[in-house]
């Protein structure tokens, strides 16, 4: 999966601050948008007290407009919502952005990234854009995984022998997740299209023995919890970093297009298994983020990946991290 010897090729950077995050986080290296949906720049480094995190760019799913992928939606409706966030409305923009933490010289990669181009084929640049931050894969310690969709763990394997990628680290996943996916009865159960991907992971995932199964609320390393969060799956997590008087949440698919969901938190996707649990873990989650003013960052927002949120009525404002 991992040829470290790709070069990254980096735009020049200037100075940049986290917009509604400066209190609460360091930043270290800037990102910058080259388009409303490409950064230039391919990792951006801040801090949560003394842990440092690196938000590595790993590409983006320019998905085609369908009618299904907000049940309660149509696409009008999502396109004016992409609007209001100047976000391009030809397609539906879907980032994916992994981050690096490092505790005390522990490297913890919070979910494993796409597998370059075995979940989306422009959704390649991971392992470039990790080396080009410093990041050596092969010294990960912990992968901390949110849940077992494709976007968040094809990077765990390798294209065509699926053999571990990271087999000497530890990988933390809610029980419940992983239970739920390597049932030997499960796959018949699944959705067509959902088939292949539990078929591969209910023959691989079970062979591999580093797997660290956790309940939620367990404090999974020094300072990190791993925060229970069903509904977009069954053991789907959040997990709430905390350092001195800093914390962020690493919310994965919590609140996945910020620019549809925060103004309208009630929309079920299509990836949400079960959607009227999701909205709730949503409105949970992003309703102590506000009130407990803990920094938070997505897989999917656009990059780098964090931002804050806001009350606004019923439902929430998100401000994406300022890209000069």
């Amino acid at each position: 999966m991992f040829d470290m010897s790709r070069r990254a090729v980096l735009g020049s950077a200037a100075a940049a601050v986290a917009f509604g995050l400066a209190s609460k986080l360091e930043i270290l290296a800037p990102a910058f948008a080259a388009s409303p949906d490409e950064p230039m720049t391919g990792f951006y480094r801040y801090k949560v007290g003394d842990i440092e995190v690196t938000a590595i760019y790993d590409g983006i799913w320019r998905k085609p407009h369908d009618p299904a992928f907000i049940k309660n939606a149509s696409v009008e409706e999502t396109k004016t919502a992409l609007a209001n966030a100047n976000l391009p409305t030809d397609f539906m923009p879907i980032p994916l952005t992994v981050v690096v933490l490092n505790v005390g010289g522990r490297l913890i990669m919070m979910d494993a990234g796409s597998g370059v181009g075995q979940w989306q084929t422009n959704a390649t640049h991971l392992p470039a854009n990790m080396a080009a931050a410093g990041i050596d894969y092969k010294k990960i310690d912990t992968v901390m995984i949110s849940h077992f969709h494709p976007d968040h763990v094809w990077g765990l394997m390798e294209k065509g022998s699926n053999a571990p990628v990271f087999g000497n680290a530890e990988l933390v996943v809610h029980s419940t997740e992983y239970k739920w996916w390597t049932d030997p009865s499960r796959v018949e159960t699944l959705p067509e299209g959902r088939k292949p991907a539990g078929k591969r992971i209910a023959a691989v995932f079970p062979t591999w023995k580093n797997w660290k199964l956790v309940e939620g609320g367990a404090e999974v390393a020094p300072g990190i919890e791993l925060v229970s969060a069903p509904g977009h799956t069954p053991g789907h997590s959040a997990y709430l970093v905390s350092s001195g008087n800093s914390q962020l949440l690493v919310s994965a698919d919590i609140m996945y297009v910020p620019a549809l969901l925060a103004p309208h938190p009630e929309w079920q996707g299509s990836y949400d298994q079960d959607g009227p649990l999701a909205i709730t873990s949503r409105r949970k989650l992003i309703d102590r983020v506000i009130a407990d003013k803990i920094a938070i960052c997505g897989s999917h927002f656009p990059f780098p990946g964090s931002g804050s949120f806001v009350k606004d009525g019923n439902a929430y404002a998100f401000t994406p991290t300022i890209q000069a």
